[in-house]
């Protein structure tokens, strides 16, 4: 006699996993389409692994005996397409055995100790209760620490940020949001702050039940905010009986007091940093700064501010003095107040790297941001980058991959990866990268402009110039979308305009810092290699970040046989493969 299993939570065989609850089969991380039939059998069958179960029982519970249809072929090839989704077959099962003229028997071997087993979570945004719309970051921020406290836990996957705040302000059920995340448990809860006294109430739920498992109250003083944000991590992973590694232990332990004044510009500095726009970034800065301020221990507030400065630089919205030269002084600020921060390690790696040339050193503090918080995506998103520079696909493409799955629904990630898709001449993947990106956020700058590098690249001139054209109107004749318009001229073969877009650059470079690297990139265009070279030595010499891609960018092609060119890469001492 076989043992029936009830049908309320994961059931595992071979490879595959069944929710029940859920109505859905698994393959490991990905779900198997299974029509409604074909699944009703899969869990008649796991009801009574082992024993037969008759054609007959099939029809009673499947097919209403009023159902006008031919049970005997609906059967079969209901049968023939579960056995399809499980890979198996009549001839020599591995899970449904037929027994002749009489019904059907699963064979496999059953596992149920996942049923009701929290392994993925996502925390929702937590509710602001004061109803104050300029409280709105603390709630945002708490939510955030939250996320990021729980991401600590290996033995748990936690929804990103950019995907958990997808669901403010939306009327969904718990059910409805752990499918759509793919998560087995929902972490809800509020905010009231009040003065220097801050109450935070927590429920855990299980997403595939909707069954509260825990909730708790929490009253502290803001001081106490960080430990707070510990205890509940702690606190949750004992329920779901997460087993904790001692360095995870030791990292949720870790949390000194905090002035509260500091910890509210902290949460305001995320608050815009999270936005990515140039003018949300500045404010953020300001932000990261009073904090700072406020409390010159606070090694998160350095963390965030060192953040600012690398995506300053990136996107060439300061000097790489004033950005990414910045970056690594800070961010070697806060790994001498809190040497755990993985933030930390992945802005100093990404700063080194792009200003020092430190390549080695950058790679060492790469990976020990990810030794430290695997769940990160900027440090998989940089990493990737870094990784791409030196030629090394295979290992880039995982770990840009591992950023997606991280953060989904993150634009710049998909902008990220299609840079990344560009240096490796994959024209087309680059696009729908870009393509994606815009999905997630219509108006997002950075996705049109590498949609145009995409473009152009891929040789539509026409449709490349028209995205650096609006791209130039929409901003206002910023640096970034003018240059790759002047780039775009100079390829397309309209040197003249190439040439005005130029003297633009030139005016503008007397009020605002302009990278003397894109200059090259455009003389590169024109086919003007000396004033291209002439351009490249001034960005050597003052580090311009984009000089840490030079053997892989694809629009110095023309220059690469040339002397000169070597002499930069060899003067850069990238590391030998």
């Amino acid at each position: 006699m076989g043992e029936a299993h009830s049908a309320h939570g994961p059931v595992r065989f071979g490879e595959f996993e069944v929710d029940l609850r859920a109505v859905e089969l698994r393959k490991g991380d990905i779900k198997v389409k299974l029509q409604k039939q074909p699944f009703q059998i899969l869990e008649i069958l796991l009801e009574h692994v082992g024993e037969v179960v008759s054609r007959e029982e099939l029809r009673e519970r499947i097919w209403p005996a009023d159902t006008f249809v031919d049970f005997h072929q609906g059967l079969s090839n209901a049968i023939k397409r579960l056995r399809e989704a499980l890979s198996d077959s009549a001839e020599k099962p591995r899970f449904i055995e037929t027994i002749p003229r009489r019904g059907y028997r699963f064979i496999g071997s059953v596992d149920t100790s996942p049923a009701g087993r929290i392994d993925s979570m996502a925390v929702l945004p937590l509710e602001n209760l004061s109803r104050d719309p300029e409280q709105e970051y603390f709630a945002d921020g708490l939510t955030e620490a939250l996320i990021t406290n729980l991401a600590k836990i290996s033995a748990l996957r936690v929804v990103s940020r950019t995907s958990a705040m997808q669901y403010k302000g939306v009327h969904k059920s718990v059910r409805e949001i752990g499918r759509d995340l793919g998560v087995t448990g929902i972490v809800e809860g509020t905010v009231l702050r009040s003065g220097s006294q801050v109450r935070i109430s927590v429920q855990l739920i299980d997403a595939s039940s909707d069954t509260h498992l825990w909730a708790e109250s929490y009253d502290r003083d803001m001081r106490d905010i960080l430990a707070l944000q510990s205890d509940v991590a702690r606190a949750i992973a004992a329920e779901i009986q997460a087993k904790l590694t001692p360095l995870e232990q030791e990292q949720l332990a870790r949390a000194h007091p905090v002035r509260p004044e500091a910890y509210e510009a902290y949460l305001k500095g995320r608050y815009y940093w999270n936005k990515r726009t140039p003018d949300a970034v500045k404010k953020g800065a300001e932000y990261f700064q009073q904090a700072i301020e406020k409390d010159p221990t606070y090694a998160a507030a350095f963390a965030g501010l060192a953040d600012i400065y690398v995506v300053l630089g990136y996107w060439g919205f300061a000097s790489p003095r004033e950005s990414s030269g910045r970056a690594s002084e800070i961010a070697q600020k806060a790994l001498e107040i809190d040497n755990s921060l993985a933030e930390a390690h992945a802005s100093l790696a990404f700063a080194v790297h792009m200003y020092n040339w430190d390549f080695s050193r950058a790679e060492r503090e790469f990976q020990r941001s990810i030794e430290l918080n695997p769940k990160y995506p900027p440090a998989r998103q940089w990493y990737a980058l870094y990784l791409a520079e030196m030629g090394r696909w295979d290992q880039a493409t995982q770990e840009m991959n591992s950023a997606v799955q991280l953060d989904p629904v993150s634009p710049i990630i998909h902008v990220a990866f299609a840079g990344m898709l560009i240096f490796a001449r994959k024209w087309d993947e680059a696009i729908e990268q870009c393509r994606m990106a815009l999905e997630l956020e219509h108006g997002f700058l950075q996705a049109r402009w590498m949609l145009g590098l995409a473009l152009l690249l891929k040789g539509m001139h026409r449709q490349g110039i028209e995205e650096f054209s609006a791209g130039v109107e929409l901003t206002t004749g910023a640096p970034l979308f003018l240059f790759a318009l002047g780039y775009a001229y100079g390829v397309s073969g309209e040197e003249k305009k190439a040439r005005k877009t130029l003297q633009q650059l030139r005016e503008l470079s007397r009020h605002r810092y302009v990278m003397p690297y894109w200059f090259a990139m455009i003389y590169a265009g024109v086919g003007d290699k000396d004033e291209a070279f002439h351009w490249l030595e001034r960005a050597y010499h003052e580090r311009s970040v984009w000089m840490a891609f030079l053997k892989v960018q694809p629009w110095f092609d023309a220059l690469r046989s040339d002397a000169r060119f070597e002499d930069l890469l060899r003067r850069m001492n990238f590391p030998q493969r």
